[in-house]
Order: structure tokens, then C-alpha cells, then sequence
């Protein structure tokens, strides 16, 4: 019996481009799915990729795909890493670019004609290749769902996984035309948002099932607070959604060390490395993008008072230069801050294995994959307990080593006063030396793989595709 097909799509996959999480998934998940499935992963090949260094080579002569009048030319690319199956969409609209969507301060202005492009191009090849199932990623290929409903010889079933709300491809009504789109499904019920057009409404509305990173965040986003204008559609969509936590990739992030006393090593040596001075002194990392959605406001709120602590704080990542500016004046006040304004997955590797504590104060996280990292190098999440923060991390004061659950410190309430005091509480813990290594132990034995997930994934591909109902 020959198994089921699954071409799964991602605007950015890891190795080959990434700007946050979604990347790592894209790049694990379909591992853990590989022996079950016939499998593929495509996503656009931006001018930045690679293309020697992972053999990417021309797979289909080029074709042109019109969108209101005008004729764009494709080519579709490929490669095999790591024993999966690539498919990249390469056209100069879409690929010709710096960055993937845009600068860190706002999207590219044609971003519309630039993914509808990649979503016709997807269904171009969903047409070449018949497969099974297709799984979307995000608004960036939310489209595809649209455009074969429309598609009466695609008999390819769509599950669309919501990575984050926040972020919906909402752009104005005169793309319509622009991404041959029939008039029709500029309603309230279909892609209309607002006078707008909603790129992500159109994965919600005709996807066969709809996911997304946690069981938290699936319910959060069916209220105002997180719903982001969406919650009343969503709620309408209630059968066909659902939430599975997201794994890591535990080959990929794989400690350097095995116990402790390695952890320690690593600690030792990275403090040299960034001058940072104190080898007994808890080290704080926080790793991730320099934006409001990851508590940038309240972080840099409590950052001169935590600082004023027998501490270390490292700080990793890039963003939006109104926050950039801000930590490069505290990091050069205070001798206890190192800051690198950059993306390095190699950097960010040495520093979980490293650090002592993980600051995640986000003001909300659909999955989030850090603490997950964190934990598994043996580093205690200082986390917001929202989604799948809340998912993943149990307070340390409810902590029962006979669980397979993981620990950290939490607080509830993304204010000054409730982050300043998790971070005492870390303190705390962290002096009581017997305690806060009995957690960390327990973490690192604890299971953050996809296994369980992919199971989740692999049953709800198999309920689309022969017809039951969610």
C-alpha cells in the first residue's frame, strides 16, 4: 500500500531562511511526518538562499502564472536535505528582495501580489504532483486553501496552521483584481476584513481543518484580548479548529554536554568570550525578535532595576530600531548587559547552553519554541504565563519530579511589578542551589520532541482526507 502525499508549505523553512520559530517547524515537523508520508516542503527560494551549498537545482522548466493581466514567470527549484524533499518557488516578484516580508519597521508594499504569486504557484504545482494533503503555514500561503476550493481538478484536502494571529497579510481591497480574485469572496464570511482583504481569513474559511501552535493560544484567540479582530470568525470555525503544541527538533538543538557540570563549562567559557564577569552569578539570556509582541516594553522597563542585581544579562536578537537604540544605551551604562544586535542560530545555541535563566516576557505567544530550547540545555524559563508558555512551563512552586511535565518561574500579569518579581523569585531559586538543580535535571530529561505531535497532525490529515467530520 503506497502512503498518502503531503506537500507541506512555509514562506521560510531552516536552514535556508528563517526570521522566528515558524522556520524551526517547518523544518522539524515534516521530519517527524517523513516515513509516514510521501513527503515535499516548499517555500519561495529568496535571492539569499543558498543554492550551492545545498545543490538546489531546476526541477521544472518555467511557466507563467497571470494575475490581473499580468504574466509572471516561474521556475520551480529543488533539493534533497537531510532525506527530505524540497520544492522551491523561485520568481523575481516574490524572490528578488533583502529581506523576506520587509525591513523590521514595516512589510514590503506589494506583499499581497508577492505571496499570491507564491499561492498560485503552490497550486501550480498541487495541480503537476496530485498530492493527498497540503499543509499551510501562516498568511504567506493562506491563499492555496482559496484557490483550490475554486479548483474543481484539485482534489487535494488543506490543513492550515495559524503560527501567530498578530500577523494576518491584511491588505487593501484593490488587490482583488490585482490576484484575479472573484468578487464573491469579498464577503464578511470569506476574505473581506474591514473593507481590507485578509489574506489569513481565506486559510481559516476554506481549509478542510485549521490548527494552531497550542491548546492555550486556540482558545485565547476565540476571545477580544487575543483574538485580533478575528475572534467572532473564529469562533464560527470553532468545529475545525484546534491546537497541538509544537516540539523542537532535539537532534538540532542537542546540548554540548550531558550533565551539569558541562552546563558549567559552557557558562564559564561564554563569559569570557562576551567579558561578562562573575562565573557564580546567575546568567540571564534573552533570545528572540526586538518587537511589542515579545514584552520589548516591559523588558526594557525592568532592565536598569534588574541590573542592579549581582547578575549577568546577554541579550540576542534584532528588530525594531526604536528598541535596538534603547538596549545599546543600557548595555553601554551597565557593564553586566551584553548585547549583539544580530540573528546567529550558532550564538544563540552557545547562550542557551550557558545561561541559568530565560527571560520570555511576552505579552503573548502562540507556542513558542525558546523555553522549550531553554529547558532542554538546562536553563529555567522566566516566561508570561500565556499560551503555550502557559502550555509548556509549570510554576517551580508546584514542582513534582514524578511528573513528565517540565518547570519554571511564571508570573501572570505582564506589569513591572509581577515580572520584577519573578525575576527575585529566579534569584531566590537560584541560591537555594540544591533545589534549582533538581529542577533543571528533571527538565532535561523531560520530552520536547515532535513525536506525540506529529501523531496529532498525522490523525487529523487522515480525518480530512477520507471525509469525517472534526
Amino acid at each position: 500500500m503506497s502512503k498518502p502525499s503531503l506537500l507541506f508549505v512555509s514562506s521560510e523553512v531552516y536552514p535556508f531562511a528563517k526570521s522566528g520559530g515558524l522556520a524551526d517547524v517547518a523544518h522539524a515537523l515534516p521530519r517527524a511526518l517523513n516515513a509516514e508520508y510521501t513527503l515535499e516542503v516548499c517555500m519561495p527560494l529568496y535571492s539569499f538562499v543558498e543554492r550551492e551549498k545545498y545543490a538546489i537545482q531546476k526541477r521544472m522548466e518555467h511557466f507563467d502564472i497571470s494575475m490581473g493581466g499580468v504574466h509572471y514567470p516561474v521556475e520551480i527549484y529543488g533539493c534533497n536535505y537531510e532525506g527530505i524533499e524540497y520544492r522551491f518557488i523561485d520568481s523575481a516578484l516574490l524572490c528578488e528582495r533583502e529581506y523576506m516580508y520587509g525591513t523590521p519597521e514595516e512589510g514590503y508594499a506589494d506583499n499581497a501580489l508577492r505571496f499570491g504569486l507564491f499561492a498560485y504557484a503552490v497550486v501550480a504545482l498541487l495541480k503537476e504532483e496530485k498530492q493527498d494533503i497540503v499543509h499551510l503555514n501562516d498568511w504567506q500561503s493562506a491563499l492555496v486553501a482559496l484557490l483550490i476550493k475554486e479548483d474543481t481538478s484539485i482534489k487535494t484536502k488543506s490543513l492550515f496552521t495559524i503560527h501567530n494571529l498578530a500577523y494576518q497579510g491584511i491588505f487593501a481591497h484593490s488587490y482583488l483584481h490585482a490576484l484575479d480574485l472573484d468578487t464573491k469572496h469579498f464577503a464578511m464570511d470569506a476574505i473581506e476584513f474591514y473593507h481590507q482583504i485578509s489574506f489569513i481569513k481565506a486559510g481559516i474559511a476554506y481549509a478542510d481543518a485549521v490548527t494552531t501552535v497550542s491548546k492555550r493560544y486556540a482558545q485565547e484567540i476565540l476571545t477580544p484580548e487575543f483574538g485580533c479582530g478575528l475572534e467572532g470568525f473564529l469562533k464560527h470555525h470553532k468545529n475545525k479548529l484546534s491546537g497541538i503544541i509544537n516540539g523542537i527538533d532535539t537532534e538540532h538543538f542537542a546540548p554540548a554536554f550531558s550533565d551539569l557540570k558541562g552546563k558549567a563549562q559552557k557558562k564559564k567559557e561564554y563569559l569570557k568570550e562576551v567579558s561578562l564577569r562573575g562565573v557564580k552569578k546567575p546568567l540571564f539570556v534573552f533570545i528572540g525578535r526586538f518587537t511589542w509582541q515579545k514584552g520589548m516594553d516591559l523588558f526594557l522597563e525592568a532592565l536598569e532595576s534588574m541590573a542592579a542585581y549581582e547578575c549577568n544579562i546577554a541579550i540576542l536578537g534584532q528588530g525594531e530600531s526604536v528598541y535596538t537604540t534603547k538596549l545599546q544605551e543600557l548595555a553601554h551604562v551597565h557593564k553586566n548587559i551584553h548585547l549583539s544586535c544580530t540573528y546567529d542560530e550558532s550564538l544563540s545555541l552557545e547562550m542557551y547552553g550557558a545561561a541559568d535563566f530565560l527571560l520570555m516576557p511576552s505579552l503573548f505567544e502562540p507556542c513558542g519554541l525558546n523555553q522549550m530550547i531553554a529547558m532542554h540545555y538546562g536553563a529555567l524559563p522566566l516566561v508570561h504565563h500565556v499560551g503555550g508558555l502557559k502550555d509548556t512551563v509549570q510554576s517551580y512552586k508546584d514542582f513534582d519530579d514524578t511528573k513528565t511535565k517540565a518547570y519554571g518561574i511564571a508570573f501572570k500579569s505582564p506589569n513591572l511589578t509581577a515580572f520584577l518579581g519573578a525575576f527575585e523569585e529566579a534569584l531566590e531559586l537560584f541560591a537555594n542551589k540544591r533545589e534549582y538543580n533538581k529542577i533543571l535535571k528533571h527538565n532535561m530529561l523531560c520530552d520536547f520532541s515532535w513525536d506525540k505531535s506529529a501523531k496529532v497532525y498525522s490523525k487529523l490529515y487522515k480525518i480530512i482526507t477520507q471525509g469525517e467530520k472534526l
